[in-house]
């Protein structure tokens, strides 16, 4: 009952008309790609637009029985779209619902002027057909959405953290780890896997640690820094840590951390002069 070729035909024939009717009545003033009115944007959305049109028409379309595969692939490509991630999705999903209403008045004008004997049973049928297939696409999309927008943080946090803790190479075969800020067990995490990684790459023999930009330390944090010098001691990298304030030694000892096999220093200028590594 769902499946009727004149509806198909005449919604794809208004496709064009559906993606202007909706961008001359978006609301510009709200956050997100909706209020650019850079000519780029403006035409790069209301092309993905028109294009979800032609994509949504084919489920009227007689012989097509499943098309949510290739509708899933559709919206995963819109929410990855760097403008729809850049938009907040309260907003989206409010023009997926202002899309409904579009089809709603598009199927009541079709009635009226293409079709003289359509049943009420009919016409409640297309209108369901309409609003269970946006009703998929906004459970799809809001998924893809989320789960892009948790990979663009975890890409930032890294890139962050990679470009706030790097590995700075003093002579050809000593490197430097200045470590600045809190460190969440997380950043402490990435910031180690990436000193290994350097010192490996950098062909390092010693590595100065220095903890005079940290504050504060919790316990697992205390642990890592431990398991990553055991890891640099076994890829041959001796360490030396220095800047240690009173709070991170408080921590280190109600742990039992045994500082015995580490090189520790007040200050790094005294860890490189007594490591025969001028600062002048």
């Amino acid at each position: 009952m769902l499946k009727d070729q004149g509806l198909h035909t005449y919604l794809c024939n208004n496709a064009e008309r559906l993606t202007e009717e909706w961008y001359e009545s978006v609301n510009k003033t709200r956050k997100g790609m909706y209020s650019s009115t850079d000519p780029a944007v403006i035409q790069r959305f209301k092309s993905q637009n028109l294009a979800f049109h032609k994509q949504f028409c084919v489920i009227f379309e007689p012989g097509k029985e499943d098309v949510s595969e290739e509708f899933q692939q559709f919206i995963q490509s819109l929410a990855v779209d760097e403008g729809h991630q850049q938009t907040p999705i309260e907003e989206i999903i409010e023009e997926f619902f202002r899309t409904q209403k579009q089809y709603a008045g598009l199927i009541e004008e079709y009635v009226f002027e293409c079709v003289e004997d359509v049943t009420m049973q009919q016409l409640n049928a297309w209108n369901q057909g309409v609003v269970d297939s946006i009703h998929s696409i906004i459970l799809e999309f809001t998924k893809q959405y989320s789960e892009a927008a948790t990979r663009r943080l975890y890409a930032q946090q890294e890139m962050i953290v990679e470009m706030s803790a790097p590995v700075i190479s003093l002579t050809h075969n000593i490197g430097f780890l200045p470590l600045v800020g809190e460190i969440s067990t997380y950043r402490a995490q990435t910031i180690f896997e990436k000193a290994l990684a350097q010192s490996i790459e950098k062909q390092l023999k010693k590595l100065f640690i220095d903890l005079s930009g940290v504050p504060i330390i919790d316990t697992m944090v205390a642990h890592q820094i431990f398991q990553v010098i055991s890891g640099l001691k076994i890829i041959g990298v001796e360490t030396a840590l220095s800047g240690i304030s009173p709070q991170i030694a408080q921590t280190a000892i109600q742990l039992g951390l045994n500082f015995s096999d580490i090189k520790v220093y007040s200050t790094l200028k005294q860890a490189m002069q007594t490591e025969t590594l001028s600062l002048s």
